[in-house]
C-alpha cells in the first residue's frame, strides 16, 4: 500500500499533463514529434517509468519526498493526470512500461539488474511481445515457439555440429514501442499443456528479430508495431522466472501482469474523460438546461469511476492474482469514456471534429484504450466469473 499523498501527487503532476496537451496534436501528427517533447525537459519520463530504488539518482519528489511510483495506486493516479494532456504519450514514452511488472514478478535478481540497468539510460523503450496476429492477447493459446535446433552453438550463427541452440520463432503484432525498443518480454511457448508457456527476456538487436511499426488512427504515440522472430538466439539466462516452479512462471506472470496494468489503463480512461469535459467547458460559456443535466451526470459518473479505479488499484497492490475489481474498472471506465468523447462533440456544433482537432483526437484515442489488456468483453467475463465466485462483493460498482 503507498504512502505518497495522493492529492499532493495530483497537483505536482497537473503543469506536465498540461504540457503533454501542448505537443498533443503535433505529435498525433507525427510519433517522431515525440523527440521534441523529451527533448523539452517538461516529461519527467524516466522519474515516472517505475524504477526500483537504486536505478535512478534523481527520482520524483513530491513535498520533498521521493515518489517512485511502483505501486499500481500511484501509477494510475500518474496515468490519470497526464492522460488529461495526452493519453497517447502516457504509454509511448521510454522506460520500463508493462515489462517492467512481468520483470518485477518473476525475474531473479541478475535478471532485474540487467534489465534496468539498460532502461535506465536515457530514451530507451521496451516493449510487451504477448499479442499474434491469429491468437490475440489469448497466452493460452500462444503460436510463438521456443524451437531447440540440432547443431550449432548459441550465439546465432548458422546450425553446425555443436550442442543444440534455442530460438525463438514466431510472430508478435500490435506491440507497443516495438520498433523503437532495446529489450523487452516474449511470450512463447515451450511445451503442450497450461504450464508450457515461457516469458523471455530478448534484447532486439540480436539476428532474426525484426520490427515494424503499424499505420495508426489513434495513440498514434504508442507505435504500435509488429515483430517477425526468425530463429532468433536464446540463452538460459533470458528464462524470466528460472527459479521458480513452472506453476508460478509463464502464464502467472501474464495474469498477474494484467491485473496490475488494467487500473491504468482504466485511469487513462479517466484522464481522457476529464480531459474531454474540461475542453467543452472551456470553449462554450453556456448551455440549455438540458445539457447542463447531462454534462452533471457526466460529472458524477466520472467520479463514481474514479473511486473504483482506485478502489481496483488498491486490490490490485494487495492481491494481483485476483482480477475482478480491476476488470470492473476498466469496463466502467471505458464504457463512460467512449460515451462522453461520443457526447462532447455535438455541443460544439455539427462541424466540431473538424474545428476542435484535439476532440478529435480523444475520440480516436478511446478505441485504443479499449484494445489494452483485454477488450470489455473480456472483463466483463472476469467480472462474471470473480461475482460468481463472491469476489468483488463489497464494492460499489458504476
Amino acid at each position: 500500500m503507498t504512502t505518497v499523498d495522493l492529492v499532493a501527487l495530483r497537483d505536482h503532476l497537473r503543469p506536465v499533463g498540461a504540457a503533454l496537451r501542448e505537443h498533443a496534436l503535433a505529435i498525433d501528427a507525427d510519433p517522431g514529434a515525440l523527440h521534441t517533447l523529451l527533448d523539452s525537459g517538461v516529461l519527467p519520463y524516466r522519474q515516472l517509468g517505475g524504477f526500483p530504488p537504486g536505478y535512478l539518482d534523481d527520482p520524483l519528489r513530491v513535498r520533498g519526498v521521493p515518489v517512485h511510483v511502483r505501486t499500481c495506486v500511484e501509477r494510475a493516479v500518474v496515468a490519470e493526470t497526464l492522460a488529461w494532456g495526452d493519453a497517447s504519450v502516457v504509454v509511448g514514452a521510454p522506460g520500463p512500461s508493462m515489462s517492467g511488472i512481468v520483470v518485477d514478478d518473476l525475474a531473479d535478481d541478475e535478471q532485474r539488474d540487467r534489465f534496468y540497468r539498460r532502461v535506465a539510460e536515457p530514451r530507451t523503450w521496451t516493449f510487451f511481445g504477448l499479442t499474434e496476429p491469429d491468437r490475440g492477447s489469448d497466452a493460452a493459446a500462444l503460436e510463438t515457439a521456443v524451437v531447440e535446433l540440432p547443431g550449432g552453438p548459441d550465439d546465432g550463427s548458422a546450425p553446425g555440429h555443436g550442442s543444440p541452440r534455442t530460438v525463438l520463432r514466431g510472430h508478435k503484432k500490435y506491440v507497443g514501442n516495438v520498433a523503437r525498443a532495446s529489450l523487452g518480454v516474449v511470450f512463447a511457448r515451450h511445451r503442450p499443456g497450461p504450464l508450457g508457456v515461457g516469458v523471455y527476456l530478448v534484447d532486439t538487436d540480436r539476428p532474426g528479430f525484426d520490427a515494424a511499426p503499424l499505420v495508426l488512427t489513434g495513440m498514434r504515440s504508442i507505435q504500435l508495431g509488429e515483430v517477425r522472430l526468425r530463429d532468433v538466439p536464446l540463452r538460459p539466462e533470458d528464462t524470466l522466472g528460472r527459479h521458480l516452479s513452472p506453476s508460478r512462471r509463464g502464464l502467472l506472470g501474464a495474469v498477474r501482469t494484467f491485473n496490475r496494468l488494467r487500473p491504468v489503463v482504466a485511469s487513462l480512461a479517466v484522464g481522457v474523460t476529464q480531459a474531454a469535459l474540461d475542453y467543452v467547458r472551456a470553449e462554450r460559456s453556456s448551455f440549455t438546461a438540458d445539457e447542463r443535466w447531462r454534462l452533471e451526470t457526466f460529472d458524477d459518473r466520472l467520479h463514481a469511476a474514479r473511486a473504483l479505479v482506485l478502489q481496483a488499484a488498491r486490490a490490485a497492490d494487495d492481491d494481483p492474482a485476483d482480477g475482478t475489481l480491476p476488470a470492473a474498472a476498466k469496463a466502467a471506465a471505458l464504457d463512460l469514456a467512449e460515451e462522453v468523447t461520443h457526447a462532447v462533440p455535438p455541443l460544439l456544433g455539427p462541424g466540431a471534429r473538424w474545428e476542435h482537432p484535439y476532440l478529435d483526437k480523444l475520440v480516436r484515442d478511446v478505441p485504443g484504450l479499449e484494445m489494452m489488456e483485454g477488450t470489455r468483453t473480456v472483463q466483463r467475463l472476469t467480472l462474471a466469473q470473480g461475482w460468481l465466485q463472491g469476489r468483488a462483493r463489497h464494492a460499489e460498482l458504476v
